[in-house]
């Protein structure tokens, strides 16, 4: 993707707008806000501190919730400005305003060097919507303009797509630069064995990045509640568990082109099957070998078995690339999270180019204390599946090319 990078702008004393992903979680104690996981603030710091270096004056643009188009101080991004105060040295200020004389004028009084955050972009419902109007009046807060909220790159909002066009330049910034890199041009040509692993709880979630990975992966592991739908298909019976009735066609139709296209394909041979979802609940291992096996009535599965987890571990020593989309079990229990930090260690473990597509296979690899073990880890997760997919981002269109 030929597009002009933050690293290539000229920014000495000019105002750049840039749009960053500080939609992170938080918790009210006390009635004061405080954030859970500042990952995404600290991972937009290296463009926000090279803009500084070069002499920039940085305007943050950013969205936090849902306030649907609305004032709405419950989604006030003021405690993030003072969370990111605490981040960056000073100065570091705020406007309460989005547009308008108000916050025009805290833009030009920045200095060199200054950052000012920009109240959340989604109290106006131009934003959403990418309102010309809108966009052009987001213009007037900058002279240039970067991009490096990638988790936001898929969507055509005002403050991600619309107003790229009423500035001269725009560049992306260093975070959606390496997620570039390795979501899409380290995957062009990529080293083999190529293995992806994907799981969560739909196939539908899934499909169009099947499709488009069965051009270049060289293994495929399915886990995660998507299994269900796909041992269906094979005749296996689910019990209980979640099955999409109306995809098992769909999953019929990619085991058939994946054995077509000569791609290993495999799914759970065996699984964990509860009788209650919660934890505590009784458990077993339960065979999937044949349409005569399989989870029992009234039961369902929650997570990869022993033999599953051995085949799996055996399949990721040998590969050489691994993208991991979706965890393997429902992790957020105890008792069902040994296939999803199974994995996850053997990822660590490998000799492997390991990239964690985003969602919640990022927060289990964090969980399971092997972040710091993988290549790569996106900070986007629609966008992350989309970049997968092989659809264009909105959010990296807009920019200029080079």
């Amino acid at each position: 993707m030929a597009k002009l990078s933050v690293r290539d702008l000229d920014v000495k004393g000019r105002r750049v707008l840039t749009r960053v992903d500080f939609n992170v979680p938080t918790e009210e104690i006390d009635g004061k806000i405080r954030i859970t996981d500042d990952t995404r603030i600290r991972e937009s710091l290296p463009t926000i501190e090279l803009l500084r270096a070069k002499g920039a004056k940085v305007v943050l643009l950013a969205h936090f919730g849902r306030p649907k188009g609305e004032r709405n101080l419950k989604y006030s991004l003021k405690p993030v400005a003072e969370h990111l105060t605490q981040m960056l040295p000073p100065p570091v200020s705020f406007s309460p305003e989005v547009i308008g004389s108000e916050a025009e004028n805290a833009s030009k009084a920045l200095p060199d060097g200054g950052v000012l955050l920009i109240e959340n972009v989604r109290f106006y419902k131009g934003e959403e919507a990418n309102d010309e109007g809108f966009a052009q009046s987001l213009a007037k807060l900058g002279d240039v303009y970067v991009n490096d909220a990638f988790g936001a790159a898929h969507r055509a909002h005002a403050s991600t797509a619309g107003v790229a066009k009423f500035l001269p330049q725009a560049a992306m910034g260093l975070l959606m630069e390496r997620e570039l890199q390795y979501l899409h041009e380290e995957l062009a040509n990529p080293d083999r064995p190529f293995l992806v692993i994907l799981g969560g709880s739909k196939v539908s979630d899934k499909i169009e990045v099947i499709k488009a990975l069965m051009a270049k992966a060289d293994v495929f592991l399915i886990g995660g509640a998507m299994a269900h739908t796909f041992f269906k298909a094979l005749g296996i019976p689910t019990g209980a568990s979640r099955v999409e009735a109306d995809k098992i066609h769909l999953a019929e139709e990619l085991l058939a082109l994946a054995k077509e296209k000569g791609i290993k394909f495999l799914v759970p041979v065996d699984s964990i099957e509860t009788d209650e979802f919660r934890a505590g609940a009784n458990t077993r291992n339960t065979p999937l070998l044949s349409p005569s096996q399989g989870i029992s009535d009234g039961w369902q599965a929650v997570d990869i078995g022993r033999e599953t987890i051995a085949l799996y571990k055996a399949e990721i020593a040998r590969a050489r690339s691994i993208v991991w989309n979706g965890p393997v079990g429902v992790f957020e229990i105890p008792d069902f999270a040994n296939g999803t930090r199974e994995i996850a260690a053997a990822l660590a473990e490998s000799n492997a180019k390991t990239i964690i597509g985003g969602g919640d296979s990022v927060t289990a690899v964090k969980l399971f204390g092997y972040a710091d073990k993988m290549t790569f880890i996106s900070t986007g997760g629609g966008a992350s599946l989309e970049l997968l997919e092989g659809k264009q981002l909105p959010g990296v269109t807009a920019l200029t090319d080079i």
